[in-house]
């Protein structure tokens, strides 16, 4: 795909779309949050598939693991949302990363595939992505004529002038996130430290906005400070903020007021994970702000209002 087709593509869309969701549901917490917003914005979004993506860390004792767990916490976010009829559309995905073993059908990466390939160009499917490219990576590399019927917004990498890459969407699976970053497709890239980060927030918010609101609500907020007592507190500090990381892909597709982006070349994953460039490549969009008070009142609306519906 050369440039020209590349940029008319990561022109944000009008009019509804049709939408699929990768996700490490289980990790922490940003997930579930995002996995909500999406479904309480269906004036926007036809949501077509949602997968459950592997990781690893202190929430599983494998990717395998980790899969399984997001698959249980998708249905569960479902559940809390009286919307259950979505578990049709919900499937397994790959059970180890790309990095440690050839690329596999699973149930998520057909459809995918199948769903992508019922798109055309003029008329994308959106893939966000906001956990370990894995399965987004298999069903590119298991059938590559998708990548002219879809636009992928990925969640992985920190920004470019972070002092490190190590991310954790992209150091679990290296391999993946080079299909992504080297195949010439339509790419947004939401980087994590440095630009995603600031779109955080903390216990009194939580409880002035969504504290009573409803079951999900509640869940959220009883999880998101158990997780902040596991990860931001473990040294002994008293003051928390949580970074709702995954939301922001969500956000760019509704509205251009939610942040910024630029057009930059993709750039290269190297084995130390530090980019490198080479001014040949293909354009990708790079976000580098977040209006982080826009979104999160959008966000917080959207999610008190869930027993609306």
């Amino acid at each position: 795909m050369d440039n020209s087709e590349i940029l008319k593509k990561l022109e944000r869309p009008q009019g509804k779309i049709d939408v699929v969701l990768d996700t490490d549901t289980f990790n922490e917490i940003d997930d579930q949050y995002a996995l909500a917003y999406m479904i309480q914005s269906q004036d926007k979004f036809n949501i077509l598939g949602v997968y459950a993506a592997p990781f690893f860390n202190h929430h599983s004792t494998s990717p395998k693991e980790g899969m399984e767990k997001s698959y249980d916490e998708i249905l569960n976010v479902y559940k809390l949302l009286n919307r259950t009829e979505f578990k049709a559309i919900t499937f397994k995905g790959s059970t180890d990363f790309l990095t440690n073993a050839e690329p596999t059908m699973t149930a998520a990466v057909q459809h995918l595939i199948d769903t992508a390939l019922e798109h055309s160009p003029e008329n994308p499917l959106y893939v966000i992505g906001i956990a370990a490219a894995t399965n987004i990576a298999t069903a590119i590399l298991l059938e590559p004529k998708i990548v002219d019927n879809i636009v992928v917004l990925w969640l992985g990498g920190l920004g470019y002038e972070w002092h490190n890459n190590l991310s954790f969407n992209c150091r679990q699976d290296l391999v993946a996130a080079r299909v992504l970053l080297d195949t010439p497709m339509p790419l947004v890239q939401f980087p994590g430290m440095g630009v995603i980060s600031a779109f955080a927030t903390t216990g009194p918010e939580l409880e002035y906005w969504l504290k009573g609101k409803n079951s999900f609500c509640d869940y959220m907020v009883d999880k998101t400070e158990k997780e902040a007592q596991i990860t931001n507190l473990k040294n002994g500090g008293k003051v928390w903020s949580r970074a709702l990381w995954d939301i922001v892909p969500i956000g760019w597709l509704l509205s251009d007021e939610f942040m910024k982006d630029k057009l930059v070349y993709s750039p290269i994953m190297q084995d130390n994970h530090y980019y490198s460039w080479d001014f040949r490549r293909h354009f990708i969009k790079y976000v580098y702000f977040v209006e982080r008070d826009k979104l999160m009142e959008d966000v917080f609306e959207k999610l008190a209002n869930i027993d609306s519906i």
